[in-house]
Formats: C-alpha cells, structure tokens, sequence
C-alpha cells in the first residue's frame, strides 16, 4: 500500500507539473512579448552593472543617417524685410544700403487642398449647310475612370492609399478629408470601390502568375475575418495567405486552411523551393508537386524557448539548443558572406557542414536518454522529422535558414484586421488581397506606389473606365530602367555631406 501510495504522488506530482506547464504557456501566449528581438547583450550588461537605463534613440558617437535632402520639392520664396522705422540708423537717422545677397534658410511645408475641376468644353456652332454635319460640335469630355462619377482619379488613388496601403479604416479617412472641406458620403465611397474593383484583376492575375513561374518561394497563413454567409462555411473566419517569390507577392483570401490553397496557386509551377513553417497543409501539397519543402529554423528556435519558459528545470538544456542554432545562423551568414570567393566559401561551408553533423549526433544521443522528460522529447522528435526539411538551406545557400520574409508579409493583414477588423462584402475581401498584392510586390522593386497607382487609374480611364488592353508596362519586371526610375520610391539619394 506504501507503494501505491508513492506511486500515486509521483503521478499526482507529474500532472501538477504538466498543468503548471500549460498554465505558463497560456499566459505567455496571452500576455507575452509578441516580438523575439532581444536587446544588444553588452549593453544589457552594461546597463545591469552601472543601474544606468539605456537612453532611447540616436547615441552620441554613433554613425548618423546624414542630412536629407529636399531640394527636388518645388520652392516658393517668400522675402522678409526690415519694418521701415528700422532701415535707418537709430543715432544719426542716415538710411542702411541694401545688402546684395541674403540669409536664406528653408521650412518644409505640406498643403493639401481639395479643389473642383470646372470643365468647360467649347461648343461650335456650323455655319454651312451640310446635311451631314450636325448643326452644334461640343469638344469631347476628358477621361472619367467611373462614368458619371464626381470624384477624380487623384480622390480615388488617396482612398485606395489610404485604405489598403496605410490600413486606416475608412470612416477616418472620410473624418480627414471633411477637414479639408471635401465631405464624402460613405455610399459613394463603397460604391465606387465595388465599380473600381476589376481593374486590378488583370494586375493581379500577371502577378500570380509570375509568382508561380519562379522556382524560390515562401509561404504563410493568417486569419482574416469575412463577414459574408457561405453556402458550407460555419463561421466568419477566412485565412489571408501570401506567396512571396523573387518577382512578386501574391495574397490569396480563401474560406479555408486546407492544402488546396497551395495546390491551387502552384498548380503546374516548375520544380522548386518553398520555405514554409511546419503546418501540415503544405507537407499535404508537396506529396503532389514537385516543390520541396525547407522548414524554419525560427520555429525550433521558439520550440526549444518554450521548453526553457514552461518548465524551468529544463531552462539549461533548451538554451543550450538555442545557443547552438545561434551558432548555425552564425556560421551560415559567414558562408554567405564569402559567396564570391570560391576558396573562402568552401571553407565556410564545411565548417557549417561539420556543425549540422554535430547537432544531428547530440540529437540522437538524447534522444537515447531512458530519463529524458516528455517535453524534451516532444521537441527532439519535431526536430528529427522535420531534419531533411530544415537542412535544405544547407546544398541551396540561396534559400535562407527561415521563414521570417513570409511572416512579415503577413503584419500587413495582421495590421488591417487590428484596425478595421476584416471585410464585410465578399468582393471587399478579394479587393484586399488583390491591392495587398498589388502595393507589396511596388514595394519589393522599390517603387512608389501613388505614382504607380496614378499613372495606372489614368490608363484605366483612357480606356473608358476599363482596364487596359496591354497592362505589361505596368508590371515591374517589364519596366525598362527609365520606367523604373520614373516609378522609383527614392529617386533621389541622401545628401551626406
């Protein structure tokens, strides 16, 4: 009976443990810090040894950005001059000559203004008698993007901007603009936005395709609320995933998480790389397609972290593993370092090589271990299924050891759904995902997208409120290098000096 009783304190014991585990997990998911970025550990130390806290922002000593440069902006020169009763000398009262240059200094200002258009087209009336001619001639009406529609282009490319760009909800934008004494009714808004909406889909269709075409990519999922009734959908949930490649970013809304949403995007893609997360929805695709698959080493890193925050007497063992996958991004960005020196490289690259070996012999030696605890064995075990898939970076140097580029492509969604929550129409949503798209893949080429959006509602417009017939000049990948500095974001560069 002793026995048993012992027994069952061991097992009362465990749970205990167990439970104050999954206690400490749910309240770092609830109230823990979001970021991984850690602060410089010389200065924390530092800081430690002296009481003193690190000032915030630019440190004296430390290399500056250098001055900016405004002089492309248009200048209107305003003169100041000396009131009269000061022009002349206060003792003797003889006048001050002018001087032949002045102090100039500069002030950068911002006027934004709305403003009405007043058309007036020049009418003509005939003065033969031709049965052919019509008896008064207008002058033809300039391009409208919507028929019939009050607001112009540069309204629309603000909205556009402003909404799917700067993820400010709407009604704001239209507090902002009553401002600048231009109110807009929100009817107006959505409706123009429903008629606006196919534009963009020849864009977007050239971009998937372009995505689909390239054979490095990566790949992340966020939930993105649509609240629209489907036919076979129970909730309001949808997910937002984004494909990023080379050449483009591709946002696709889909009611569902499921592996044919990869399938469907990279159907009849080449062979190639795709740097995922370890969700199974994509292990489910690469079964199919000929795309291997290269797991993050930022996901083990937060395995082995969660480890050292859950259960504290493991807290040595599970940052030892994160000091040595420290060490393999280490060795790794020194490889990359020395990819145009082909002796260097080789060098690197075999000490990386040989510290994979290492890290792969410790794993299989703990994993031997008769008393190794639950959770350390939960974790050994992701790391050797997932081995294969976390050491492709190692034969491809190009592809990069995680998938931290897809998850900040998805802060643009995780954004917009913090402040305005998610769609409410269905063509809303697709509208997102599409200008989504749209604004990361300008962003990517570095190009500014009021002037590529501009250049393209006026396109639209030309062709009667339709998009156009041949959209290549607009794609990026097709711009010619004058086209690409006309589109830049920084046309200009710095002044440093």
């Amino acid at each position: 009976m002793h026995q048993k009783a012992v027994e069952r304190e061991a097992q009362v014991k465990e749970r205990v443990a167990e439970l104050e585990a999954k206690l400490r997990l749910r309240e770092r998911q609830l109230f823990g810090r979001k970021s991984e970025k850690g602060s410089n550990q010389q200065e924390t130390q530092s800081a430690k040894a002296t009481g003193e806290k690190r000032p915030r922002g630019q440190q004296r000593g430390g290399k500056g950005h250098g001055r900016r440069d405004y002089s492309h902006l248009p200048a209107k020169t305003e003169v100041h001059d000396l009131p009269d009763d000061q022009r002349s000398c206060p003792t003797c009262h003889l006048p001050f000559e002018a001087f032949p240059d002045t102090e100039d200094s500069e002030v950068i200002e911002i006027e934004v203004k709305a403003h009405r258009r007043v058309i007036q087209r020049k009418r003509y009336k005939k003065t033969c008698c031709c049965n052919s001619t019509a008896a008064i001639l207008t002058a033809p009406p300039p391009p409208k993007l919507i028929p019939k529609g009050i607001l112009g282009i540069s309204v629309w490319a603000q909205i556009l901007l402003d909404k799917f760009l700067f993820l400010r909800p709407s009604h704001r934008l239209l507090a902002d603009l009553r401002t600048h004494d231009l109110d807009i009714a929100p009817g107006t808004l959505t409706d123009g936005l429903k008629a606006i909406a196919p534009l963009f889909t020849p864009i977007y269709e050239a971009l998937a395709e372009k995505n689909r075409q390239e054979d490095r990519w990566h790949a992340d999922e966020t939930r993105w609320f649509v609240f629209v009734e489907v036919e076979g959908k129970i909730g309001h949930k949808w997910y937002m995933w984004v494909f990023l490649s080379q050449s483009s970013v591709v946002y696709v809304l889909d009611p569902s998480r499921s592996s044919s949403v990869p399938k469907d995007h990279f159907a009849g893609a080449p062979e190639g790389i795709l740097s995922v997360d370890r969700y199974s929805a994509y292990k489910a695709m690469a079964k199919i397609l000929a795309i291997t698959l290269a797991f993050c080493w930022a996901h083990v890193r937060r395995d082995f972290l969660g480890v050292a925050k859950d259960w504290p007497p493991l807290e040595p063992w599970a940052l030892a593993w994160v000091r040595t996958i420290g060490e393999l991004y280490h060795l790794n960005h020194l490889r990359l370092e020395a990819l145009e020196q082909p002796e260097l490289f080789a060098q690197r690259d075999q000490t990386l090589r040989e510290a994979i070996d290492r890290m792969e012999k410790t794993r299989q030696e703990q994993q031997k271990d008769p008393d190794l605890h639950t959770a350390q064995a939960k974790t050994l075990q992701s790391l050797e299924e997932h081995w294969k898939g976390l050491t492709v970076f190692v034969d491809h140097p190009e592809v990069p050891m995680d998938n931290n580029k897809a998850e900040r492509g998805e802060r643009t969604p995780v954004i917009a759904r913090n402040n305005f929550y998610g769609s409410f129409a269905l063509w809303s949503g697709t509208l997102t995902a599409v200008l989504f798209s749209i604004f990361k893949t300008l962003e990517l080429w570095k190009l500014n997208p009021r002037l590529w959006m501009n250049a393209y509602l006026e396109a639209c417009a030309a062709h009667q409120g339709k998009a156009p017939d041949d959209i290549r000049s607009f794609l990026p990948w097709n711009m010619s290098q004058a086209q690409l500095q006309a589109f830049s974001a920084s046309p200009r560069t710095n002044d440093t000096s």
